[in-house]
Parts: C-alpha cells; sequence; structure tokens
C-alpha cells in the first residue's frame, strides 16, 4: 500500500520557500508514495512549476482567509474570520502593551493562525505524514495524519516570538524542520523542550529544473536594461527589512565612485519597494541600480550575471545563494548570523561586512580579482548544491511510521 504525504502551503507566490517546496515535490516521487498539496490559495507564479505527479487538493474557501482583506471578509459569508482577525489584532495589541513587547510580523503571524484556525473544517483524508511547509501550523490540528511535522525558513534567534504561542503551535507536530545547523541551535537555544523534535533538513533544490529555467529568454523589455556593457550584478528575494535591499544604493555609490562601472539588478517585489526607489534618487544612482520587479522565472538573469550577491541583515538560507551556485556563480553575501552554514569563505562564496562602506571596498576586492572569481566558479562545479540527498531524512521518518 502507498504512504500518503499531504503538504500544506500558503501559496505558490515568487519567494525561497516555495522554490524550496518546489525542490522537495520533485524528489517526493517514489511509486509507493503519493504526494497532495494543499494550498490556501490556488494563485502565485510557481503554481505551473509544480510537478506533475503530485494532487493538488481543491481550494477550501476557509483557509483562504489568513491573508485576505479584512474588509472583502466583512462583506462576504465569511464575515466572522473578518470578525476573528480584527480580534486577534485587539488581543495581540494588548498584550503587547501589557507586557512592554515589540510587535512584529510572526507575532501578528502566531495570533492570526491560532484564532482562525479554530474555524476551520477538516482538510479531507487521512496521511501517514502531513508536512506544514510554511507559517505557525496552528492548523495542523484540523489534518488527520499519523505524524505531523512543520518547516521553519528563518532563524529564530531573530523572530521575537510570543514563546507560549510557539509551544502551543508546535505541541501539534511530531518534528519541527529547520534549514540549516544555525538554525537549529538557534531554536533549541530558545525552546530546549522541543529539543526532542527539531530537526535539520536543508532545501532541496532540483538542478535539472534551474537548468532547464535559466535556458529561458530574458523579458524582452530587459534586454535593453542588460545591453549596457559593464560589469552585472544581481540580487533577488523580497523587499523587506531581512534583504536590506535598501542599503544597495548607497552602496552602490561607493562601488561607482571607485571608477568602477557596475550595474546592480534587483529582481523581487515588497513592501519595501518605495524605500529602495527614494534611496536610488537620494544616491542619484539611477543609471546603475535597477528594480526589475517579480519575475516567474529569475534564473535567465542568474545565468547572465557577472556577480551574485545576497546583501541580507539576517537569513534562514538563501536560496538563491544556492541557485547562483548551481548555476557556477562567484557570490557575495553579508555576514548574517548564518552567513557561515550557507557557503565556505573564500572557497565557493566570498563574505563581506554589513556595514555599508565595508561592504563596497569587499565588493570591489572581489571584482577587481579575476583570479578570485574564476577560482570561486570552478569550485562552485566540484560541488552538488542540490542537496538531494536531504530527501532521505523525510523518507526515513515515513518508513518509521506504522
Amino acid at each position: 500500500m502507498k504512504k500518503k504525504i499531504l503538504v500544506i502551503m500558503p501559496s505558490m507566490f515568487i519567494g525561497g520557500a516555495e522554490r524550496s517546496l518546489i525542490g522537495l515535490l520533485d524528489s517526493l516521487h517514489r511509486e509507493d508514495i503519493e504526494v497532495s498539496l494543499f494550498l490556501f490559495r490556488h494563485e502565485g507564479e510557481l503554481m505551473s512549476h509544480i510537478p506533475a505527479h503530485v494532487n493538488i487538493l481543491p481550494q477550501v474557501d476557509q483557509y483562504t482567509t489568513f491573508d485576505r482583506p479584512i474588509v472583502d471578509l466583512l462583506k462576504s459569508k465569511l464575515f466572522l474570520f473578518g470578525l476573528i482577525r480584527i480580534w486577534s489584532k485587539i488581543i495581540l495589541n494588548i498584550k503587547i502593551k501589557i507586557k512592554r513587547q515589540n510587535n512584529g510580523v510572526w507575532k501578528s503571524m502566531q495570533y492570526t493562525s491560532y484564532y482562525i484556525s479554530k474555524l476551520l473544517p477538516v482538510i479531507k483524508g487521512k496521511y501517514d505524514l502531513a508536512i506544514s511547509f510554511q507559517g505557525v501550523p496552528f492548523y495542523m490540528k484540523k489534518v488527520n495524519a499519523k505524524k505531523k511535522m512543520a518547516w521553519i525558513h528563518t532563524d529564530y534567534a531573530i523572530l521575537d516570538p510570543d514563546k507560549k504561542m510557539d509551544l502551543k503551535a508546535y505541541r501539534l507536530v511530531d518534528y519541527v524542520v529547520t534549514v540549516s545547523d544555525e538554525c537549529k541551535e538557534a531554536l533549541d537555544k530558545i525552546y530546549p523542550v522541543l529539543k526532542h523534535k527539531s530537526i535539520m533538513i536543508e532545501n532541496i533544490i532540483s538542478k535539472s529544473y534551474v537548468f532547464n529555467q535559466a535556458a529561458m529568454e530574458i523579458d524582452k523589455y530587459d534586454k535593453n536594461i542588460l545591453k549596457k556593457d559593464c560589469i552585472f550584478l544581481l540580487s533577488i528575494g523580497r523587499f523587506c527589512e531581512a534583504k536590506n535591499f535598501d542599503n544597495i544604493p548607497e552602496i552602490c555609490k561607493y562601488i561607482i565612485n571607485s571608477g568602477i562601472d557596475i550595474q546592480w539588478n534587483i529582481i523581487g517585489f515588497g513592501g519595501d519597494e518605495e524605500l529602495i526607489k527614494s534611496k536610488i534618487k537620494k544616491y542619484k544612482v539611477e543609471n546603475y541600480v535597477h528594480i526589475l520587479g517579480k519575475k516567474d522565472n529569475p534564473y535567465p538573469y542568474i545565468k547572465v550575471c557577472d556577480v551574485y550577491i545576497q546583501p541580507s541583515r539576517y537569513e534562514g538560507k538563501a536560496v538563491t545563494v544556492r541557485e547562483a551556485q548551481i548555476l557556477n556563480k562567484p557570490v557575495i553575501i553579508t555576514n548574517y548570523a548564518t552567513s557561515k552554514s550557507q557557503l565556505i569563505d573564500g572557497y565557493d562564496g566570498i563574505i563581506v561586512s554589513m556595514d555599508n562602506k565595508s561592504c563596497a571596498k569587499e565588493i570591489i576586492e572581489v571584482i577587481e580579482n579575476l583570479k578570485l572569481c574564476d577560482q570561486l566558479i570552478e569550485n562552485t562545479k566540484k560541488n552538488d548544491y542540490t542537496n538531494s540527498q536531504e530527501i532521505n531524512k523525510v523518507y526515513k521518518i515515513l518508513e518509521e511510521i506504522v
């Protein structure tokens, strides 16, 4: 009899976690396994990239309410979910004021998930293993599975969670998955009581998928931008505090002032877009920093860049860095807390300072050192960045389920 796996994900909009999910689903391909995917919303640019062997379950309206506009919910038959969203915000704000804590995205997700999950219907079906791939897994109590696991894609040391809420959520699962050893250490330090169920499974990336996508054409309206004869730098990610793209214009200004002609292209979207644009104007780098926006397929842009840069303030483990290494690009990342789990400094990438001026100086040193860049490229060809063996950890858990 086939073992049944259920994977749960909010949507398939462009992001590192979503591309990591494609890699996981692509790897979960054995004749003795049946894989189903439950999406809160059947939306996102990566919907068409879901592997053919995966059974996509029907959308359930109640599960779409996690991030739909509250006003829209209040005007619909799901108005009760709108009221619950408002209630969760009120409770969170009261607790923050009483305990004099900071608010944050993770806390908001915790309270929203906790209260909405009380109203959600049961997800149909019986499964051997259920995987919550993103978010706060309160909804896992609505899943009938012998074993359950929840994935965490970021460094817990920077999340500032409501710890009681987290412990309530993670009691609902048998395994808490982190994407690097450093992320696991951070989680274990904050929640020693969860150490017995925390495991590390690195992001799995499909090499064939990356190369096939990289062979596609660049969007025709970007070709003129990329015609300039200079050094092409590239960064990809959500426009948010974590990615630190708002500091790219200043870093770029330092590089240009040194006499090096570069073009720094940024692919992504998010709430910090206007901040980034204002910094581009402030530092007068309109001809050097280009926001290319959201791309269904960023891989052709990685393929043509000279250097891939991840200037993040913090990361769990950046999928885009691995993808750039798969495409044999020199990679530069900033010295965020988990940076040393991302690459070997000086071997298959370079770690630079977080300070903008120092960061620029060290990027210049890499760009000017052609021998170093060639060596970084050659070393990426020697390594397997797909982490394909990591799927065996999931198979081992599955095989132990009776």
